[in-house]
């Protein structure tokens, strides 16, 4: 099992996520509004690029498994849920395959090492 980042290369993401300026001819990176307050939001390529899924917890079974739309995954993710969130290789949400937990409330996960198919939102 593979853990989070230290909340101080966490926070470090985020910081840089906020305070970077868009340069001239490259795209802006996202802001806290590209996730609102209470959804998990997975975006189909790395750096927050391609499309993007928003999850909110009134749509989600906690400690279930949520499998993305068949074919579907994802390489970025911002947690902003206020719960801890698992992302899984597998569809089935398998301890087999490689699988993170994020903490809730504000983590941005810039690049998975791995295409996130599943996640479980869990209890705080």
């Amino acid at each position: 099992m593979r853990t989070t980042m230290p909340a101080a290369v966490t926070a470090a993401a985020l910081a840089a996520v906020i305070l970077t300026p868009a340069h001239a001819g490259a795209a802006a990176p996202p802001t806290l509004r590209a996730c609102g307050p209470g959804e998990l939001c997975l975006w189909q390529k790395a750096q927050f690029k391609g499309a993007r899924q928003v999850y909110e917890l009134s749509d989600i079974d906690i400690e279930s498994c949520t499998a993305l739309p068949e074919g579907g995954s994802a390489q970025a993710l911002a947690n902003r849920t206020g719960r801890p969130v698992t992302t899984y290789q597998s569809a089935e949400c398998a301890e087999t395959g490689e699988f993170d937990t994020y903490p809730g409330g504000g983590t941005w996960a810039p690049e998975s090492p791995y295409r996130i198919r599943a996640f479980k939102v869990w209890e705080s």
